[in-house]
C-alpha cells in the first residue's frame, strides 16, 4: 500500500506556518548524541578488545570490516524503505536491535560461547541495523528546524556540534570504562545507549513527526514511483545529475577509507607499541574533538556569512595529513596532541558545509533516498580502511603505512579542489530544496559529473 500523501514528511517551510516548537529538534539532537556517543564507545572497546584478545591488527581490521560493510550496503538499499515507512519509525526499531546485539557479545564472552565468527555475526548485525538507524535520525533534521524555524544552515552546524560532542564524550569514556572495567563493561553501555536513544525517538519527539514521505512525482505530469526499484531508480537519477554532490562523494569517501584505517587499526596500534594503552587513545580523540566542536560552533554562529570552498578545503588541509604524520614520525605526546587539536577545530566545519549542501539541493521526499546512496558511496571504503590497514601494517609496519596514507589523503583533498562544481556551493545558500533545478541547468553549472 502507497503511503497518504497527506501524511507526508511537509515540503520546505510548511511547518513554519505552525507555532514554533524547539521540542522536536531537541528530540532529534539529543536521541543522534546518545546513539552516537554509544558508537563511538564501541569503536575503542571493539577494537581493543580483539586486539587484547588474539594480538592480530588483521583480525581488528576483519572485525571493523564485519561492522561497516554490512552498514553500507544496507544504508544504501534502505533509502526508499525509509522514505516509505517513515524516519521515526525506522529510527527507534533499529536502535532497539542494535542494543540486543551489543548487549549479546558480553553475555557469550561471559559464558566462553564467543567464537570469532559469531562474533563477526553479531557485529555485522550492529553495523547493519545502525545504517538506516542513522539515515533516519539524519534526514529529520530538516524538518525539525523547519518547526523550530532555525535556519537549515544553523541547524546543520548545531548537528555539526552535536555529532562532535559525541565524539569527545564517547572516546573519553569508552577509554576510561575499557582501562579501568575492560572492554565489555564497555559494550554494555554502548547498548544502553541504543535503547535509550530508541526509547527517546519513540516517546519524546511530538506526533507527526517523521512520517513517510509524500510519493508525489519528481517532474509535474509524471505518476509517482510506486515500487521499491523505481523509487530506488530516482534517488539514482537524481544524484546523478548532481555533479557537486557526487564530487563531495567521492572525495569524502576516500578520506573516509583512510580516516577507518586511522582510527580502527592505525591509533590502536600506535597505543599499543607506545605503550600508552586504551586511555591515550580517548584522550587523542577527546583533545580532537573538542576543538572541532569548538569548530563546528563557529560553523553554526557565521555560516550565514562564511564562504564555504575556501573554508572547507582549509578544514580538510588542517584535519587531514598531519595527523598521520605525526604518529608516522613518533612525535612526543604533547605534539600529538596539538596535531589532534588543530586537525579537530578544521574538522569541525567540514560537516555542517557538507550537510546543509545536500539539504539546499535535495528536495525533501527524496531525502531518504538520495542521502542513502550517496552515504553510503562516501562510506562504501570504510570496511575496507580497517582491512587494508591491518593487512598493510602486518606486512610493512606501522610507520611506512601512515606515511603514505598521510600523503594519499593531501593529494586527495588537494586535487579534488581543482574541479570547477565547487562553484555551486554557495549557489542555494539557506535554502531548503523543494524541486530540483532544471537537468540541463545543472550539467552545465556544473561542469558534468566526475
Amino acid at each position: 500500500m502507497r503511503p497518504d500523501p497527506a501524511r507526508g514528511i511537509p515540503a520546505a517551510g510548511a511547518a513554519a506556518s505552525g507555532p514554533r516548537s524547539l521540542r522536536p529538534l531537541v528530540g532529534v539532537l539529543t536521541a543522534t548524541l546518545v546513539s552516537l556517543t554509544g558508537t563511538r564507545v564501541s569503536a575503542i572497546a571493539l577494537p581493543w578488545f580483539v586486539l587484547a584478545t588474539s594480538g592480530s591488527a588483521s583480525r581488528t581490521g576483519l572485525v571493523a570490516f564485519c561492522e561497516m560493510a554490512p552498514y553500507v550496503l544496507v544504508k544504501a538499499l534502505t533509502g526508499p524503505l525509509v522514505d516509505r515507512a517513515g524516519p521515526r519509525v525506522v529510527s527507534w526499531t533499529t536502535d532497539l536491535v542494535s542494543a540486543a546485539a551489543a548487549v549479546v557479545v558480553p553475555l557469550l564472552h561471559a559464558r566462553g560461547a564467543l567464537s570469532l565468527p559469531l562474533l563477526l555475526a553479531l557485529v555485522a548485525l550492529i553495523g547493519a541495523a545502525r545504517g538506516p538507524g542513522d539515515l533516519a535520525k539524519e534526514i529529520m533534521v530538516p524538518e525539525a528546524a523547519d518547526r523550530a524555524r532555525v535556519p537549515l544552515e544553523r541547524a546543520t552546524g548545531i548537528t555539526g556540534v552535536n555529532e562532535r560532542l559525541a565524539s569527545t564524550v564517547g572516546p573519553a569514556v569508552g577509554g576510561a570504562v575499557v582501562a579501568l572495567l575492560g572492554p565489555l563493561t564497555a559494550l554494555l553501555l554502548n547498548a544502553g545507549c541504543f535503547a535509550l536513544g530508541s526509547l527517546i525517538v519513540a516517546v519524546a519527539l511530538p506526533r507527526g513527526m517523521g512520517r513517510a514521505a509524500a510519493g508525489e512525482p519528481l517532474h509535474s505530469g509524471e505518476p509517482a514511483p510506486s515500487g521499491y526499484w523505481r523509487r530506488f531508480g530516482e534517488g539514482f537519477a537524481f544524484l546523478r545529475g548532481e555533479p557537486l554532490l557526487l564530487t563531495v562523494i567521492v572525495m569524502v569517501g576516500v578520506t573516509n577509507l583512510l580516516d577507518a584505517a586511522y582510527a580502527g587499526v592505525l591509533v590502536p596500534v600506535w597505543a599499543r607499541d607506545s605503550g600508552g594503552g586504551p586511555a591515550v587513545i580517548g584522550l587523542t580523540s577527546a583533545v580532537g574533538s573538542c576543538a572541532a566542536i569548538g569548530g563546528s560552533l563557529i560553523a553554526a554562529a557565521v555560516a550565514s556569512r562564511m564562504r564555504r570552498r575556501p573554508v572547507f578545503f582549509a578544514g580538510f588541509l588542517l584535519a587531514g595529513a598531519p595527523r598521520f604524520l605525526v604518529l608516522a614520525f613518533g612525535a612526543p605526546l604533547w605534539v600529538v596532541l596539538a596535531v589532534f587539536a588543530v586537525g579537530g577545530f578544521g574538522a569541525g566545519f567540514l560537516n555542517p558545509i557538507i550537510g546543509a549542501i545536500s539539504f539546499e539541493r535535495v528536495p525533501r521526499r527524496l531525502l531518504g533516498r538520495v542521502n542513502a546512496l550517496g552515504n553510503a558511496t562516501a562510506w562504501a571504503g570504510i570496511p575496507l580502511g580497517g582491512l587494508l590497514a591491518g593487512a598493510a601494517v602486518g606486512a610493512f609496519g606501522l610507520a611506512p603505512v601512515l606515511l603514505v596514507g598521510g600523503v594519499v589523503y593531501f593529494l586527495t583533498t588537494n586535487l579534488a579542489g581543482l574541479r570547477p562544481e565547487w562553484r555551486e556551493m554557495d549557489r542555494h545558500r539557506g535554502r531548503a530544496a523543494s524541486a530540483p533545478p532544471p537537468v540541463a541547468a545543472r550539467a552545465e553549472a556544473g561542469g558534468g559529473a566526475p
